[in-house]
């Protein structure tokens, strides 16, 4: 993920108001005031119960008549944000059901950045580092499985078709613990950027892949690729050990980032192709 040597550099994205984010709920399926809506989908902001607390989101699914599968979205580093709720109404619009967490909710109500942000910049680095402490492995878990319970409760979900987990930059090993944790339900993983998903630590996410059922989409950034050219080929065997379906690729010239709009690296071709390749694999897995 995100480190000293490779980032996605200044990123900058309209704040929202915390208005927003000012619910009250009573259960599970959470009290949630619209936010926002189109003629295509639904957005509300949400609080879910977790056995850590409760946390924000953002939920999306379309207005169109019918059930749908669910996808869980987890943001990059920087969290639930403007750009990231842009994805979940795209996807929304697709005919998904789409929930975009807050990941530090434990400490901090969504949005926890401000206007612009520069990764080069020490001072604005060192702002992230206790928040992202708060996010660990078994937490994770856990909010996997609240964060499907909670979209499995929507009377827009179809529950008989699988559910999908799709993860940027650090979202990408949430998205493999969360299909880990609940491997009944995920059906599909996608992972853009991911940083961290094979290292040699007792916890690395790749060893979680024989406990999952998932077919996976793995996109790396040349610059990642670059900076340690075995982890595609490492990560190839894993699935192949797990006897799971994956397509791992990495996007020549496209940098650690470069999927998320606002930041100096975004590459439009390359993040409209990655989605392309993301809508696919739904297509094909969530049945």
């Amino acid at each position: 993920m995100c480190d000293d040597d490779i980032h996605q550099g200044l990123v900058h994205d309209p704040s929202v108001s915390r208005r927003a984010f000012g619910l009250m709920t009573v259960a599970l399926t959470g009290v949630a005031t619209v936010a926002r809506a189109d003629d295509k989908v639904e957005e509300k902001d949400v609080e879910i119960k977790t056995p850590d607390g409760t946390a924000d989101a953002a939920l999306f699914y379309p207005k169109a008549k019918g059930k749908f599968p669910a996808v869980l979205l987890w943001p990059d580093v920087m969290s639930l944000r403007p750009v990231f709720r842009d994805m979940g109404r795209r996807l929304a619009a697709e005919g998904y059901v789409v929930l975009v967490p807050n990941l530090y909710y434990r400490v901090q109500k969504a949005p926890v950045i401000q206007g612009s942000f520069n990764f080069a910049n020490p001072e604005d680095r060192a702002k992230l580092t206790p928040m992202r402490a708060t996010v660990t492995p078994e937490g994770t878990a856990k909010d996997a499985v609240a964060y499907l319970a909670f979209l499995d409760a929507q009377p827009q979900t179809n529950k008989a078709r699988k559910a999908g987990v799709q993860g940027y930059c650090m979202g990408g090993p949430l998205s493999f613990q969360t299909a880990a944790a609940v491997p009944g339900r995920i059906g599909a993983v996608a992972s853009f950027h991911g940083g961290g998903l094979l290292t040699d630590k007792p916890d690395s996410p790749h060893l979680l892949l024989p406990r999952t059922k998932a077919a996976y989409l793995i996109e790396i950034a040349d610059n990642d690729d670059k900076q340690d050219p075995t982890v595609k080929d490492k990560l190839k065997a894993a699935f192949a050990a797990a006897k799971l379906p994956a397509q791992v690729e990495v996007f020549e010239g496209a940098n650690h980032g470069w999927t998320v709009k606002g930041s100096q690296v975004y590459n439009e071709a390359a993040a409209e192709t990655a989605w392309s390749n993301l809508l696919a694999l739904y297509k094909k897995a969530l049945a």
